[in-house]
C-alpha cells in the first residue's frame, strides 16, 4: 500500500479568451507587477490584453526574465517590488517566467540572503506574495505546482526549490496563445512534459494502479499529439490537449504516493548551467542513457512501460526493454531533439566538469533508491556520448 497527502490550491481557468477574467480574479485594489520574458508577449498582443483586463489597477512591468531565470535578474525585480510597495505578481509567459515569479514572491519578504532559498531548496520560505499566471508556453507544469528552478550566473549553479507558499493562486490557460510559438519551443514542451511523467512513473511498482494508468495515458497522449502540435495547421483541440497534458504531468497528482526519480533532471540542470543547452533538450539526452544504465533497478517498470505505452509484446525481457528505450529515443529525435551529447559538440572531456558541479551541489545520491552516485552519473553521461 502507499500513503500520501495531496494538496494543490491552484485554480485553473482554461479556454479561449480567458485573459479577460483577470478583472474578476485579481483584487481591485492590488498593486500589480507583471513579469515576462522577451518581447514576444508584447509583439503578440498578450501584454496588451493583460493590461486591458487589469483596467485601472496600479500596474508596473518587469521584463527580461531569461529562459533559465537568473538570480541576478530576479533580484532586480525583488528590489522594484520592495521599492514600489507592490503586492501582487502576475507572470505572463512559460515555465521560466513562472519559476522566476515564484522566487520573487518568496524573496520579497525573505529575511537574510535570498540565495538561501535555493541553497535550502525552499525549506526556509515562510511566506510569499500572492501571484498568478497567464501561461503562454505549455511545458513545465509550473502553472499548477509549488516548485521552480533558478540559475545563479556568477557560479553557474542551477538549483530547484519548492514550498507550499509558492502555489499560484490561479493560472489562466488559453491554448490559442500557443499559435505563435516557434516549433522548437513546442517540441521542447512535449519532451519536457514527457520526462516529467517518466520521472514519477518509471521507478518501481507499488501497486498504485490509478497513478500508473494516469501516467501511461499522459505519455500516450504526448506520443499521439507530439508530431501534430508541431504543425502550423494544428487545431485548437490539439494545442489544448498539449497544454492540459503538460499541466497534469507535474501538478503533483500522478506523483502522489509513488516513488519518484528526478535524476535525469538534476543531471540535465548541470548541462544547461555549464553549456547553455535548452532544459528539455538536456532531458532528451539524459533520459535514454539513464534508462539504459539503470535498467536492472527499473526492470519491472520498464517492461510495463514497453507493453502499455509502446505496445511491445514480442521478444524476451531484454529485447523488450531495449525496444522501449529505443522507441523513447526515436520519439525525441522525431521531434527534432538530439539524444546525444555529440550533437552539442560535447565529448568525454566535458564529463568531469559536470560531475564536479553535481558534487558541489550535493547531488551525489539521486534517484528513487538514492543510489545514483557520482560514479553512476558518470556512466549515464558516458552512455549519452
Amino acid at each position: 500500500m502507499f500513503n500520501f497527502d495531496f494538496y494543490n490550491p491552484t485554480r485553473i481557468v482554461f479556454g479561449p479568451d480567458t485573459i479577460a477574467r483577470l478583472d474578476d480574479l485579481v483584487p481591485t485594489d492590488a498593486r500589480v507587477m507583471v513579469l515576462f520574458g522577451g518581447q514576444s508577449a508584447r509583439k503578440t498582443g498578450t501584454l496588451a490584453q493583460v493590461n486591458e483586463a487589469l483596467g485601472a489597477r496600479h500596474v508596473q512591468e518587469f521584463g527580461g526574465i531569461e529562459p533559465n531565470p537568473s538570480y541576478e535578474t530576479l533580484m532586480q525585480a525583488v528590489a522594484q517590488v520592495r521599492e514600489q510597495q507592490l503586492d501582487f505578481l502576475l507572470a505572463v509567459g512559460g515555465g521560466s517566467v513562472i519559476d522566476g515569479t515564484k522566487f520573487v514572491a518568496a524573496a520579497v519578504g525573505y529575511e537574510g540572503d535570498a540565495w538561501n532559498i535555493l541553497e535550502t531548496r525552499g525549506a526556509g520560505i515562510r511566506q510569499a506574495l500572492p501571484f498568478a499566471n497567464v501561461l503562454t508556453l505549455p511545458a513545465t507544469g509550473s502553472e499548477m505546482n509549488h516548485s521552480g528552478v533558478v540559475t545563479r550566473r556568477a557560479t553557474q549553479a542551477k538549483l530547484p526549490f519548492r514550498s507550499v507558499h509558492v502555489f499560484p493562486q490561479f493560472s489562466i490557460l488559453d491554448p490559442s496563445k500557443t499559435q505563435t510559438l516557434p516549433v522548437r519551443q513546442l517540441a521542447n514542451g512535449v519532451v519536457d512534459a514527457f520526462v516529467h511523467v517518466m520521472e514519477q512513473y518509471l521507478t518501481y511498482p507499488v501497486d498504485a494502479r490509478v497513478q500508473d494508468r494516469f501516467a501511461e495515458g499522459l505519455l500516450q497522449t504526448l506520443i499521439e499529439i507530439g508530431p501534430q502540435v508541431l504543425k502550423e495547421s494544428a487545431d485548437y483541440s490539439t494545442r489544448a490537449n498539449l497544454m492540459w497534458t503538460a499541466t497534469l504531468a507535474l501538478n503533483g497528482l500522478i506523483g502522489a504516493g509513488v516513488p519518484q526519480d528526478w535524476s535525469t533532471h538534476m543531471i540535465g540542470h548541470e548541462l544547461t548551467a555549464l553549456h547553455g543547452i535548452d532544459h528539455a533538450r538536456t532531458l532528451a539526452i539524459v533520459l535514454p542513457a539513464n534508462l539504459k544504465v539503470r535498467r536492472e533497478a527499473k526492470r519491472a517498470k520498464l517492461l510495463q512501460y514497453a507493453e502499455r505505452v509502446w505496445h511491445i509484446s514480442q521478444g524476451d525481457d531484454e529485447q523488450r526493454i531495449d525496444a522501449a528505450i529505443q522507441k523513447t529515443r526515436t520519439f525525441f529525435e522525431s521531434l527534432g531533439l538530439p539524444t546525444r551529447l555529440a550533437a552539442y559538440q560535447l565529448d568525454a572531456d566535458d564529463i568531469d566538469g559536470l560531475l564536479k558541479q553535481l558534487d558541489a551541489h550535493r547531488l551525489t545520491a539521486l534517484g528513487e533508491h538514492r543510489d545514483v552516485t557520482l560514479d553512476v552519473s558518470r556512466q549515464i553521461l558516458e552512455a549519452s556520448l
